[in-house]
């Protein structure tokens, strides 16, 4: 079958390698995240640059490139592995005749599809005001009409037509929003706290298989994909671990994190990541069968260290082992500290095995930090 190309969620993909060393990654999450937001590609453009153009960031000669297989394919959208600004964003409109997004406005647009909290719709909005709010002039102006179009979901450009002081209130009623639903949860926190409850958050790399675990521990149903932010709603649930005695526990799954992740995105989402950050224990997820899963590890810490969640205990928790045939084990270290878990939250091995370090976890002060390398024990 045959696509038309004037179907309104095509795009060309444009990514330029600046000798960064996780450039062939980074383009592989533009592939994931468009896919993500609904968007079929038409094309993809790369080259190599020292540095970005000034006016257009990929330079004439690159932007007469995309130019013509826009108008050859007739593509309605042009999206940037990369943060531009509004003036280059406003350039490449006027240049290249269609809408232009870049990175950062993809994964807002991923956000708006995804959020079904009220507080996640909240921050969302909060969010797009902030960054779109200086990129109108870049815009076509009949996005306001394009009710399904990438990069216009969420409040669009109809919304941001209004003036400064309008624009301003609504920022300003949205943080008075966030305030009191920051207030709610701090008292349900110190409920918990009063009542010994054993906090645990999961975290990870986007689509590492946070929500299936989440899923398998809990017995919850919580939307699980193989999509980049298939999760952005932090979801609690209170569970019981059986041992020794029964442990509550109030398990948290978050939203996944990612590389480049702009720093204006973690902020709009503070207060939800503040369940995170105020945890007793977070459990890192991360996919073996990634190739890039140390960079993921690192990239993860970064993002905790800016919520201030960096000195809160780990049990690192190696998932998909099904995959590679490996069995499910516990690894610790020379002090008998638990390292890590190796599970499948798809089949569930190894959740037990998980279960009891959580207890173990809470009766134990210290836990290891997290490893830098994947190690696969000898299951043989």
């Amino acid at each position: 079958m045959t696509l038309s190309t004037t179907a309104p969620n095509t795009a060309v993909l444009v990514s330029l390698d600046f000798g960064a060393p996780d450039y062939a990654e980074s383009l592989e999450e533009l592939r994931l995240l468009a896919e993500s937001a609904g968007v079929r590609t038409l094309a993809l453009v790369q080259g190599k640059r020292q540095r970005p153009d000034a006016s257009t960031f990929a330079g004439s000669g690159k932007v007469d490139e995309i130019a013509a297989i826009v108008e050859k394919l007739e593509v309605p959208l042009v999206i940037f592995n990369h943060d531009l600004s509004p003036a280059q964003m406003r350039n490449l409109a006027a240049k290249l005749q269609t809408r232009v997004i870049d990175r950062t406005m993809l994964i807002l647009d991923i956000f708006a599809l995804r959020a079904q909290s009220h507080e996640g719709k909240v921050q969302v909005e909060l969010a797009q005001l902030k960054y779109l709010s200086t990129r109108l002039a870049g815009m076509n102006t009949d996005m306001g009409q394009q009710k399904f179009a990438v990069g216009a979901r969420g409040p669009g450009e109809t919304q941001l037509e209004l003036d400064r002081r309008k624009l301003d209130r609504r920022v300003h009623l949205l943080n008075e929003r966030l305030k009191q639903l920051k207030r709610h949860r701090e008292l349900q926190r110190k409920a918990r706290n009063r009542s010994e409850v054993l906090s645990v958050s999961i975290v990870g790399y986007t689509n590492a298989g946070k929500s299936t675990l989440f899923n398998r521990l809990t017995n919850a149903n919580v939307y699980a994909a193989d999509q980049l932010f298939a999760t952005l709603d932090t979801t609690s649930r209170k569970i019981f671990l059986e041992g020794e005695s029964r442990v509550q526990v109030v398990l948290s799954d978050t939203v996944g994190f990612i590389r480049h992740l702009p720093h204006g995105l973690v902020a709009a989402f503070r207060s939800t990541l503040e369940e995170t950050a105020l945890a007793d224990l977070l459990l890192h997820v991360v996919d073996v069968n990634s190739l890039e899963r140390n960079d993921q590890v690192a990239e993860v810490n970064r993002v905790l260290a800016e919520i201030g969640a960096q000195d809160i205990p780990q049990i690192v928790v190696y998932n998909k082992i099904d995959s590679q045939g490996l069995s499910a084990a516990v690894k610790r270290d020379e002090y008998g500290k638990i390292v890590s878990i190796h599970l499948s939250a798809k089949s569930g091995a190894g959740l037990d095995e998980l279960r009891a370090a959580m207890i173990e976890a809470r009766d134990s002060p210290v836990i290891a930090a997290m490893p830098q390398e994947w190690h696969p024990l000898n299951n043989n």
